[in-house]
């Protein structure tokens, strides 16, 4: 009889284990879908600060029920999220798309299994703080890592939702990753103070309605200061003419079954229908400057310390020599050569007697033959630029060269729009290459370095039609927000758009369809508090993270002492 009542005990015990592993799935989903909906779904931004809220939610209950192997449910939560969000990458590349997946939702599980191993030795909103503090770190250290995907930082959430946060120009995007946290610790709290009881027996009055304005506050006064902010913000006047070309030819053709010189032609036919006014005009004296843009990569014959011999840049010379007062920016895979037997940097490669190093760059030129170049710096793993070149260029020599290796510039460089006739000055112009444009801080160095307007020439065709060209498109906003600067954005098959100093995108085109944008962006020197002192809530974050690191690390010494 004891034995049987032991054995019914026993599996009483583990019914109840097994009770809540469909509740903590539910939440597992419910943190996926709602963490997902900001970057899939426009106007959704607001999600974000309530959908962390399952997860800390199915953390609690996996913690208070005892269920083993806590890591899986988190570790699930992370993957579909990542996939959910970005599984677009795969249209490129299925190797990469798996593994921004899985290793992205790794290092975000492992920031979050840190935060349930401090709970051991915390008490109370420590932990919390801890995991909001070491996540953000985590955020701003991955700006700088050699492998970067940082495409899913919180504060991109609201890339669709500018009017929610004008007040990037100050924090940068990582002040929404902050606000975000903020947020969801509040409303967790709240849940968690009712259901153990504490709200109506432990609290006070004046701490209930402390807990209830901050949960008011917090949330909506950032919104409703960055209303009045979009509402006040009176764009500069002081206009540049802009051409944006889309050509529209598929990437994964467009090196094998059309020529370079049917490229060009499709391009300066696309831009002489949109330049008719402006050719050898009997009024070409009064004609004032114009930047036209074109997209990244757009070719292949570029050498450097021999630019001007490319017969691309020869055609494009001859063709504006008719056209006073353009310059065009475009897009351009370049090659530096090296003579000798040895090899002379570890990236290079070798190509008959030669060796040579592969740049994905950006150049300006006008009529005259006059001419600017930039090397895109911040380069996609693996695609791009080969990581830790010292060691893994080695390794994929053997494997016979399957990694990119582009090499970028050391530091951010400016090019310059020609003065039209009668101007004086060239105009000071960024160029953010594709992938560049995610980086927030490190797209403010544009700006430190004199940027009076920018530019973002990509190709997102390589994800086919997915959110992923939606997502790069309204990062851009973000990035107009921060620095308050007009941008001009040219995309080889779309969408190319002109993003003003709100962030808002006032004409775009199509996607996949050839597209011409002609319009203006108004020049800007007014620097703002994001780009004169950088991230602050990144580095913020990254001091009380490693504070309370030590803390831990202190706390562990003690108890083993003991």
């Amino acid at each position: 009889m004891g034995i049987t009542k032991i054995e019914n005990s026993s599996r009483c015990h583990e019914s109840d284990r097994k009770q809540p592993v469909l509740l903590v799935w539910g939440l597992v989903l419910l943190f996926a879908g709602f963490m997902s909906m900001p970057f899939l779904v426009p106007h959704c931004g607001v999600f974000a600060l309530f959908g962390i809220v399952p997860l800390l939610m199915m953390e609690r209950i996996v913690s208070l029920s005892g269920m083993r192997r806590g890591w899986v449910y988190h570790y699930s939560a992370f993957v579909l999220w990542n996939a959910a969000t970005t599984f677009w990458v795969c249209n490129a590349t299925i190797g990469g798309g798996l593994v921004a997946i899985f290793a992205n939702a790794l290092q975000m599980s492992l920031i979050f299994g840190l935060f349930r191993f401090s709970k051991k030795y915390f008490r109370g909103v420590l932990p919390y703080i801890f995991l909001a503090v070491a996540w953000i770190a985590w955020e701003r250290w991955y700006f700088d890592a050699q492998i970067s995907w940082p495409w899913l930082v919180l504060g991109n959430a609201f890339a669709r939702n500018i009017q929610l946060v004008q007040w990037y120009e100050f924090t940068g995007h990582l002040g929404g990753s902050l606000w975000i946290w903020s947020v969801n610790l509040l409303l967790f709290g709240f849940l968690v103070s009712l259901s153990d009881g504490r709200w109506a027996s432990v609290w006070n009055a004046k701490a209930r309605i402390a807990y209830i304005s901050a949960l008011v506050i917090v949330p909506s006064v950032p919104m409703i200061f960055s209303k009045v902010m979009f509402g006040r913000y009176e764009e500069t006047d002081a206009p540049l003419e802009v051409l944006i070309l889309q050509p529209n030819i598929d990437p994964y053709n467009k090196f094998q079954a059309m020529s370079q010189s049917r490229q060009n032609e499709i391009l300066l036919e696309q831009a002489a229908a949109a330049l008719q006014d402006r050719k050898m005009s009997s009024d070409s004296a009064a004609l004032p400057q114009l930047l036209a843009v074109a997209p990244e990569t757009f070719t292949s014959d570029v050498v450097t310390g021999y630019v001007e011999d490319g017969r691309t840049f020869r055609t494009f010379r001859t063709f504006l020599q008719d056209y006073p007062g353009v310059s065009l920016l475009f897009g351009a895979s370049s090659y530096t050569y090296y003579d000798g037997p040895s090899r002379p940097t570890v990236t290079a490669r070798k190509i008959g007697d030669k060796w040579y190093d592969s740049h994905n760059s950006a150049l300006i030129m006008d009529g005259s033959g006059r001419y600017g170049i930039f090397h895109k710096s911040k380069l996609v793993p693996a695609v791009e630029m080969t990581p830790y070149p010292a060691f893994f260029c080695k390794v994929d020599d053997m494997l016979g060269g399957v990694m990119g290796r582009c090499v970028g510039q050391d530091e951010i460089s400016l090019l310059y729009c020609s003065p039209g006739a009668g101007e004086t000055g060239s105009v000071p112009v960024g160029c953010a290459v594709c992938y560049e444009s995610v980086y927030g801080e490190y797209f403010t160095g544009y700006v430190r370095k004199g940027a009076e307007v920018m530019t973002v020439i990509t190709n997102d065709a390589w994800w086919k039609d997915t959110p992923g060209y939606r997502q790069h498109l309204s990062y851009a906003s973000l990035r107009a927000i921060e620095t308050r600067r007009d941008i001009a954005r040219s995309a080889n098959t779309g969408i190319s758009a002109i993003i003003n100093q709100k962030g808002e995108i006032v004409e775009r085109t199509g996607w996949w369809e050839p597209a011409v944008i002609r319009g203006k962006v108004n020049l800007n020197d007014r620097v703002t508090f994001y780009v004169e002192h950088g991230d602050i809530a990144g580095r913020v974050s990254t001091f009380l993270f490693l504070l309370l690191l030590a803390a831990l690390v202190i706390r562990i010494c003690l108890r083993v002492r003991r």
